[in-house]
């Protein structure tokens, strides 16, 4: 007689039947929505790229985020960005601070694959959008980048091109993988195992329902700094501790189905530093702590602009539950990225721990 097939409900466990943060117990505040991901945001799909060798030191990868289907990516994404500290890069911003948008996917990985990618993006576009691209309009593709040096085999710029397209022909709605996955794979987290995690929430304003997602590449953080809800468990966590100053990054991309401008989008980016600190960071002098928010509302239609543009916007006195939200799918995104990656052992035999949820929820309670 077959075992019966156990269905776990997504916000709260992988599809392996691991649990994530609020499947552990972890009791974290607000509602999440149905995946508990950033794919919970209507129109936006992930897809990931992931290189592992350990015996040739490799552990390095590509995520890439598509705010609208694929080929819906010529028209203008409204968005805000900001950076905390800017020890790391993105691309593509200096438009977004400029114009309020930007097209295309976006793609995260490791700091010194930034190029490719950013070559592989505008190549992905040109083959998609080819006759109207090269003439008249042209793209600028937002490329955020960590540092996984430690585990990976970095200067060997394994992540091609054809990774990097795969990872966006690859993306999809659903369930979002977490852990040591995509760009993600090699990336360290309070001195244990972090990488790619997701997490949303459902924000009721005075206008109507919205919903916010986050997704991390979390490569960030001292172990005596961990905080999980409120309790500083990472002085007690002493084991396999790596090193005595921060040495990493966390990049943030938040999406909404709320109609906000460009200033808002900029604001609710900004909000992203609250929940990074919720986990005890203060953003060290080390760290790329840059955020990306962007909102599939408002959609122009595609490229070049029309003559005028009717942008419709939350009032600024009715975004505290957008900004809230924002915070709260943050702070749960590092720590679903924690929880769902595995200890590693990676270039030169260094070995990384993975956190233990077990111990971690004993220690909260």
């Amino acid at each position: 007689m077959s075992e019966p097939h156990i269905r776990f409900a997504p916000a709260t466990h992988a599809p392996t039947g691991r649990p994530r943060a609020r499947g552990l117990g972890l009791k974290l505040p607000g509602t999440a929505g149905v995946l508990n991901a950033i794919t919970d945001v209507a129109g936006v799909s992930v897809g990931m790229t992931t290189l592992t060798a350990p015996q040739e030191g490799i552990l390095t990868g590509v995520t890439a985020i598509l705010p609208r289907p694929p080929d819906a990516l010529l028209e203008p994404i409204w968005a805000g960005a900001f950076s905390m500290n800017g020890n790391g890069e993105m691309t593509g911003v200096h438009w977004i601070h400029e114009a309020g948008w930007f097209t295309g996917p976006i793609t995260l990985t490791n700091t010194l694959s930034l190029g490719i990618a950013h070559h592989g993006t505008a190549r992905w576009m040109c083959r998609r959008f080819g006759p109207v691209i090269g003439e008249d309009l042209w793209v600028l593709p937002v490329v955020a980048e960590t540092y996984d040096g430690y585990l990976n085999d970095i200067s060997g710029f394994h992540v091609t091109e054809e990774h990097v397209r795969a990872a966006i022909d690859g993306a999809h709605g659903g369930a979002v993988a977490e852990g040591s996955v995509g760009g993600g794979a090699g990336m360290i987290c309070y001195e244990y195992k972090g990488g790619t995690g997701t997490a949303s929430r459902i924000a009721r304003t005075p206008t109507g329902t919205f919903t916010v997602g986050a997704l991390v590449q979390a490569n960030h953080g001292l172990r005596p700094w961990l905080t999980v809800c409120g309790r500083r468990v990472g002085e007690t966590l002493t084991d396999s501790l790596l090193w005595t100053r921060e040495r990493g990054s966390i990049i943030v991309i938040l999406a909404t189905d709320a109609p906000l401008l460009p200033t808002q989008m900029q604001r609710l980016a900004k909000r992203a530093a609250i929940g990074i600190g919720r986990g005890g960071t203060p953003s060290g002098n080390n760290s790329g702590d840059i955020f990306l928010a962007f909102t599939t509302a408002n959609s122009p239609g595609p490229l070049p602009e029309p003559p005028r543009l009717k942008l419709e916007a939350l009032s600024s006195d009715d975004l505290d539950p957008i900004f809230l939200a924002a915070v709260e799918s943050v702070e749960e995104a590092v720590l679903n990225a924690m929880l769902a990656a595995d200890p590693v052992t990676g270039k030169r035999g260094r070995a990384v721990a993975a956190l233990d949820g077990a111990r971690l929820l004993e220690l909260v309670r």
